[in-house]
């Protein structure tokens, strides 16, 4: 298992994006949460296997429908054992 750190910019806040992501997250069964960010990104803290956190890193370059991302930081973490994807 590992865990990441996605920061998401761009046009994410009010189009669904932490929804969409939480209903990604439980497709790939990934845990973690989304939350809001004050600067207007997205935070989202993520742990599953390497093949599926990639391919939640490439759904969120993309995103919801509604959404227009513009950058993805991603950096390690440690294990936190969350034991769902939650939006907070």
């Amino acid at each position: 298992m590992n865990h990441i750190n996605i920061i998401v910019k761009g046009k994410v806040q009010e189009v669904w994006f932490r929804d969409s992501t939480r209903r990604e997250a439980n497709r790939l069964d990934i845990m973690g949460f989304a939350r809001n960010e004050p600067d207007g990104s997205v935070y989202i803290e993520a742990e599953g296997t390497e093949e599926n956190l990639e391919k939640l890193v490439q759904w969120c370059h993309i995103g919801s429908p509604q959404s227009n991302v513009s950058e993805i930081e991603i950096t390690e973490g440690e294990i936190q054992y969350f034991e769902n994807f939650s939006i907070h």
